[in-house]
């Protein structure tokens, strides 16, 4: 059953590396994760940060239909090095309808096929890539950087209850314990902020804070900016 509601549910599809560290963190964060491969020994090895775990072949569109992943909001292409069965399960998660397709691209040419398929945000894993994406794929961020342990930078849209006031008047740090350090008005480029600084509807804000803070904020984006709620 779905540990935050339907919504929240993330298919990552190759359990690799880079994919078991992403559905662990997802799992962390509260998210329901229904984590697929082919090889049962990764599988296993994965069952304690799984919500749901399937031994599946993604280039095989009718399995996925079997285990539902129609169904799932997002879904992760995580596939290793294999392209073909990467570019396949991912053209697959697109003929299916998945809302959000998220796909691991190892070159450039690999990234310009995926996004013709159907891709809507494509991945350069490197370092501790798993825990970052998995911020962006749970929160609405954007971006997001750990400048060190525990302390964060992370790109947003304003929360619609901050539309349309000053930085003071939204008192942000004093309510949230966050710094909104630039923003980016709609059709423009960042600028720093000051406490006179308009958040306006359509801006982004690039906030930073400690990780459980910048956290919670971002969970004020994530039920919706100003044009969301008209």
């Amino acid at each position: 059953m779905p540990r935050n509601g339907r919504s929240s549910a993330v298919a990552v599809i190759g359990l690799g590396r880079f994919g078991s560290a992403l559905a662990q963190e997802l799992y962390e964060e509260g998210h329901e994760v229904l984590g697929m491969d082919t090889d049962e020994a990764l599988v296993d090895a994965c069952k304690g940060f799984l919500t749901h775990a399937a031994i599946c072949n993604a280039t095989d569109i009718e399995a996925l239909r079997r285990h539902n992943v129609a169904d799932m909001p997002r879904a992760v292409v995580a596939i290793g090095t294999k392209l073909e069965n990467s570019i396949l399960a991912t053209a697959n998660l697109a003929e299916l309808g998945v809302g959000e397709i998220w796909a691991k691209a190892l070159t450039e040419q690999h990234r310009r096929i995926l996004e013709r398929i159907g891709a809507h945000n494509i991945v350069f894993p490197e370092g501790d890539a798993g825990r970052r994406v998995a911020h962006r794929i749970g929160l609405a961020v954007k971006e997001y950087l750990e400048l060190e342990p525990g302390f964060v930078l992370a790109e947003m849209a304003v929360p619609a209850r901050l539309a349309d006031k000053t930085l003071m008047e939204a008192g942000i740090r004093e309510d949230h314990g966050v710094s909104v350090v630039c923003h980016k008005p709609a059709g423009g480029a960042f600028e720093v902020t000051t406490g006179h600084t308009v958040l306006g509807v359509d801006d982004l804000i690039v906030v930073a804070g400690t990780e459980a803070a910048v956290g919670r904020f971002a969970s004020l984006a994530q039920h919706g900016t100003r044009r969301d709620a008209t």
